[in-house]
């Protein structure tokens, strides 16, 4: 049943940077990065294509971003403008379909499985949106088509910059045989290397795998890279989802033992939970996330949670509660550590309102 689905998944384009240099057509053509002070810790939420010849990405800091390339013009963010475009897009996106799942200010989910418009072909749907948000707003999309969620945010990253890429029903059982293991949602570097370290490359590798030999070594994510190596994944397009945290964690190649290395790793996570503050909740400053989050989880597979409310957001807070939590190993060694922070209920609204 989940085949006869028509999912496309929208994303824009280096979003924040193509805004400011619509704005600022100075400015195309020389690399140029949205982000925060290099001064204050900050992080680039994104950057564009000039700027990633030179190694830049998002969630790197603005400091190594500017070493690695001095020239960079790195704007601050103006969220109510980004905010206004991605309404914008919305109101584009409602003219085919109204269930719509909002990722970020710049991808969401669409599901046209009963969209009657372009006889119904969500490509020619998807291409249109794509035109539409070209031709009213200056912006460009990839767009990626699928039967199954996960596939379509694959497929959105396939032709990009400017481009979509659509995988039949008929050719998901071969796309998924094929597909890296890398290219998977949720596998990051650290998975990746471990996978590749068991033998494990792509799709096909998982399917001649054992399901108990996944969870093992990688726990509910095991199972979650059984399912969708084989082609499972039933998740609906949900417009109506409330974010009420964000978490970032790292699953580590090497169980750890070390207090210190440890440090090292919370120092990683916590840039890249600034980054997708700042990349969604820019307008509201650190401190108003006062209820702060830590995950340890061992080599036995058992895990261990700390949460605290603070006076706001900060890498030292972070550290204390590393250093607290570190009690519960009791000798055994560390293979993830997690950091989340809780949504206030505003910023819990605002997430329900990214799109209307």
């Amino acid at each position: 049943m989940s085949l006869l689905r028509k999912i496309i998944h929208v994303d824009m384009d280096c979003f924040y940077a193509a805004i400011e240099i619509r704005e600022n057509p100075q400015l195309q053509g020389k690399a140029v990065a949205v982000g925060g002070s290099a001064e204050r810790r900050g992080v680039l939420t994104t950057c564009n294509y000039e700027a990633r010849k030179f190694g830049l990405h998002s969630a790197m800091s603005s400091a190594q971003a500017m070493k690695r390339c001095p020239n960079l013009i790195l704007l601050p963010v103006n969220m109510p403008l980004y905010r206004q475009v991605s309404q914008q897009i919305h109101q584009i996106f409602r003219r085919y379909t109204d269930i719509i799942e909002p990722i970020s200010l710049d991808e969401a989910y669409l599901d046209v499985t009963h969209c009657k418009q372009h006889s119904g072909s969500a490509t020619w749907i998807a291409q249109a949106i794509r035109q539409a948000i070209y031709e009213e707003l200056k912006l460009t999309a990839s767009a990626g088509i699928a039967p199954l969620k996960f596939l379509a945010k694959i497929a959105s990253d396939q032709n990009k910059p400017n481009g979509q890429f659509i995988i039949a029903p008929e050719q998901v059982d071969q796309f998924i045989l094929n597909l890296p293991l890398k290219k998977i949602p949720g596998v990051g570097r650290v998975t990746n290397e471990k996978l590749n370290h068991l033998g494990l490359k792509t799709c096909a590798d998982i399917q001649k795998s054992d399901l108990p030999f996944l969870v093992f070594h990688f726990g509910k994510f095991g199972q979650r890279l059984w399912d969708l190596s084989h082609g499972i994944d039933p998740r609906p397009v949900e417009p109506n989802r409330i974010r009420k945290s964000l978490a970032v964690e790292n699953t580590l190649l090497k169980d750890i033992d070390s207090l210190a290395e440890a440090e090292k790793i919370i120092s990683d996570l916590f840039h890249k939970l600034v980054y997708r503050i700042q990349r969604n909740y820019e307008d509201k400053p650190l401190h108003e996330f006062k209820k702060l989050g830590i995950k340890l989880k061992f080599d036995d597979f058992t895990q261990t949670t700390l949460e605290q409310s603070t006076d706001g957001l900060s890498f030292e807070w972070f550290i204390q509660l590393l250093h607290k939590i570190w009690q519960r190993r009791e000798g055994r060694k560390v293979r993830l550590i997690g950091l989340s922070i809780h949504l206030p209920e505003k910023n819990r609204i605002q997430q329900l309102n990214l799109w209307e």
